[in-house]
């Protein structure tokens, strides 16, 4: 099994930014403006720009183990291989940088692995995550005269076991907070409003994991007030909306002196999650006028993701262990 994340920068330098974001944004499907209008502004203007700003976000949130999203993924495949007790090998891949996709299923196939699960961690799906994740499968396995049997994991926004690792987890974390929450932000990857328009699912099913999870905190939290948002914006195209940082400094304005956001369509915390989120958001929200915040971690290795992941995997391999 082959547990499988966005990707990360190799250190929080320049270099690695721009050596990872010139992989990452020339992905057709990331990216879907024509390469003769893109090429030039990629390599002539935001490479050139973007890497340090990128690099200093990344400093802020490195730790011993790399970055977060690399060590927590890590974290989560050692904690599944537990689980399954022998039942499964389990590794992980990042889709852009290291470790490779194409890579690990070589190391796999070389080890004697025939039927390979491979696990996309992202609970919606988008042309621009999910799927690029089996193209990388797909160029691996161009490569192999013998092939191993491939199967992928589905989405699952609106999976139970992923409501009630959400609401679980939650709600343990807003227990352990020193203040009480007016409102619940719950902040998705941001994605062009035009992908919508052409077909790509992923608004939809955040918005249906936002109501779920929504519906399961209810009972446990009636005056809480949950709201969602979409973060992470970039170049001047209409993307979906509200926007996370316009609804922070929204709600500071209105009068909210409480909230705390949480990013259920990430599995693991990142640079998304860990700067943008928990520095950045709270800057915005408390310059605005709120007082208290706080940033919820994602399920990453916790007791109920892990368990989850377990569900989902042992669903998906069924006939296989």
């Amino acid at each position: 099994m082959l547990l499988v994340n966005l990707g990360t920068p190799d250190a929080p330098t320049p270099r690695a930014v721009r050596r990872y974001l010139a992989e990452f944004l020339w992905d057709r499907r990331v990216v879907e403006i024509p390469r003769v209008v893109w090429g030039p502004i990629l390599h002539g203007i935001i490479l050139r720009t973007r890497p340090a700003k990128s690099a200093h976000a990344y400093a802020q949130v490195w730790g011993e183990g790399g970055s977060p999203l690399a060590a927590i993924t890590a974290r989560q495949a050692g904690a599944l291989q537990v689980r399954l007790e022998g039942a499964a090998r389990v590794d992980w891949a990042m889709r852009y940088g290291n470790p490779a996709v194409g890579a690990k299923l070589a190391a796999m196939k070389a080890a004697g692995c025939e039927r390979i699960l491979v696990a996309p961690l992202y609970p919606q799906y988008s042309g621009a995550t999910t799927a690029t994740v089996i193209d990388a499968v797909g160029a691996a396995l161009a490569g192999m005269r013998w092939q191993p049997a491939i199967r992928t994991l589905p989405p699952y926004y609106d999976d139970a076991a992923h409501i009630a690792a959400l609401r679980e987890d939650i709600a343990r974390q807003l227990g352990a907070l020193d203040f009480v929450p007016e409102v619940l932000l719950l902040s998705f990857h941001g994605m062009p409003e035009r992908t919508l328009h052409m077909g790509d699912p992923y608004h939809c099913q955040c918005r249906k994991t936002a109501r779920l999870l929504g519906e399961a905190l209810a009972g446990d939290f009636p005056q809480l007030r949950i709201e969602t948002s979409f973060q992470s914006r970039f170049g001047r195209a209409k993307w979906l909306e509200p926007a996370t940082d316009a609804v922070l400094v929204a709600e500071g304005a209105r009068g909210t002196k409480r909230l705390v956001i949480a990013a259920p369509g990430f599995s693991a915390d990142c640079l998304e999650t860990r700067e943008e989120l928990a520095i950045r958001g709270a800057e915005q929200f408390r310059g605005a006028g709120g007082e208290r915040f706080a940033a919820l971690d994602c399920l990453n290795d916790s007791a109920a993701g892990v368990a989850m992941l377990e569900t989902l995997v042992r669903r998906e391999l069924a006939g296989w262990i």
